[in-house]
Order: structure tokens, then sequence, then C-alpha cells
């Protein structure tokens, strides 16, 4: 590498990222984690992540790291915090900047310095590497405080849902029970929903009405300082 012109004789810190990635199976909540295939930490779960390049931003880093370890792509991550402690990697100073996306579950496999990569439920999580449980845990305070503010859950859903599969989706990241009848309601009563003439066939035999998430509904209630409560 050519030497720069302007650059400070000091120690420089390592950059990595890590990304936090939810499915939902339409009963609970997945995280996407990685088996680790070298040291440190061989053999332990952790996030999909790795070094930042020298000619990529902490986003595009973090969408190829995403890819190049599990096969997964995502178009939108979301950045919620960056961990400094000094001791968090025992390799050298380490500091990661990590997001987390929603996708829908879909097949995965390890690739690069991953072993395999496999969907787990959100209360299943074997203990992490490094400091990826407060990572994780920080990535949850971050999805239930904005799915306040924007139907980022809209995203793990089909088109076309039941009001049950949507309320299933809310109680799942939110780990909290509700009243159909209430959730239902107040789905409705903002307006975010289209509902459809044609309905599901339920197993039990009876039928359910189809939604699909009304984006211009939503852009409305935003500029007006949306915020969904229960």
């Amino acid at each position: 590498m050519e030497e720069l012109k302007y650059h400070y004789k000091y120690p420089h810190p390592a950059v990595t990222t890590d990304c936090v990635i939810f499915g939902f199976d339409g009963v609970g909540l997945k995280v996407l984690l990685i088996e680790r295939g070298i040291e440190p930490f061989r053999g332990r779960w952790a996030f999909p992540g790795g070094f930042l390049k020298m000619d990529e931003s902490a986003e595009e880093g973090a969408q190829r790291e995403l890819f190049e370890e599990t096969g997964l792509k995502t178009n939108c991550v979301w950045q919620f915090g960056t961990f400094s402690n000094p001791n968090r990697d025992p390799r050298e100073r380490v500091i990661t900047i990590a997001y987390y996306a929603l996708v829908r579950i879909s097949e995965v496999h390890g690739g690069d310095d991953a072993a395999q990569a496999q969907w787990f439920d959100i209360n299943d999580v074997p203990a992490l590497a490094f400091d990826h449980d407060l990572i994780l845990r920080t990535a949850l305070q971050a999805l239930r405080k904005q799915i306040h503010f924007e139907p980022i859950g809209f995203e793990l859903l089909e088109q076309h849902f039941t009001m049950t599969q949507l309320q299933h989706l809310y109680e799942a990241v939110l780990d909290v029970k509700f009243d159909r009848r209430n959730f239902a309601n107040k789905m409705l009563r903002l307006g975010l929903l289209t509902q459809y003439d044609e309905a599901k066939q339920l197993p039990n035999g009876k039928e359910a009405f189809l939604y699909s998430f009304n984006p211009n509904k939503y852009k409305e209630l935003k500029q007006k300082g949306f915020r969904l409560e229960f």
C-alpha cells in the first residue's frame, strides 16, 4: 500500500462489523448464527462478521461478511451500536460496528471463516463468542424500540398474511401476549393494513382474511409523528 502523506504514528485499533439477523418462522423469532471455524473461539457460535477492508464502508463490510459467511444477502441493515471494550477480542484491540436486519428465513450455509450457519430460536441461543451476548441483548432492545415507530415487522411476513400471523410476529418480537380482538382492532383502526376479499383456509377448517401492508398510509402517519402503542 502506498504510504499516506498524512498519518499519525500511534497504535491504531482494528475495526470489524457484526450482523444480527432476525427471522420469523410464523411462530417465534429466530436469529442467525455461524459456528466459528478458526481461533479464537473455534467451535463457538457467533454473529456473521469480520474485519473491515480499507476500501469499503462499515455497512458494505457488514453486508459482504454476511454473504461470505452465510450466503445470505439483504439490502437493508440498521446500525445500532459500537462495541469497544479493550478486552473484547483476545487477538488485538478491535472495535466492532454492529448492525441488525430483519429477513424472511431462508436456507443458509457456512462459508469463509464459518464452519456452518444456522437459525436459532431467540430463547434457545447458546453462549456466544466474544461479547456477542451483549450485542444480542442490545440488538433486541433496538428492535423492540424501532418496531413502535416503523412497521419493520412486515418484512418478516409474506406479502399477504393473516391477522393471527401478524399478531404472532409482534408477540415474538416484543415477548408479550396480546388479546386477539384488541390487537386486531388496533391494527385495523390505524389503517396500516389492506384487507382482501380472498380468505385463507386454516387447518381447523375455518377461514381467515388476508391482509397486506399499506405503505402510503404509513408515510402519512409517520409525518404526523406515528408511534404504535399497545
